[in-house]
């Protein structure tokens, strides 16, 4: 599942945080926060480095 919520003026970046067995991966853009949650580290890892290139980030923050 996923969620988007809407803010104003953030500092992009990518959060990625295990929790209880679920890896969930935070995205928050200038305009927006996006949430997804994984079963698998190795797919959560993924997605968060996909959306760090795809943000021209320099690195996936681990809460």
């Amino acid at each position: 599942m996923g969620s988007v919520v809407p803010i104003r003026k953030a500092t992009p970046r990518v959060e990625l945080v295990g929790a209880s067995g679920e890896w969930v991966v935070r995205i928050i853009e200038t305009d927006q926060e996006i949430t997804r949650s994984f079963g698998l580290e190795s797919f959560a890892l993924s997605f968060a480095e996909g959306q760090r290139i795809r943000l021209h980030l320099d690195q996936v923050v681990r809460l």
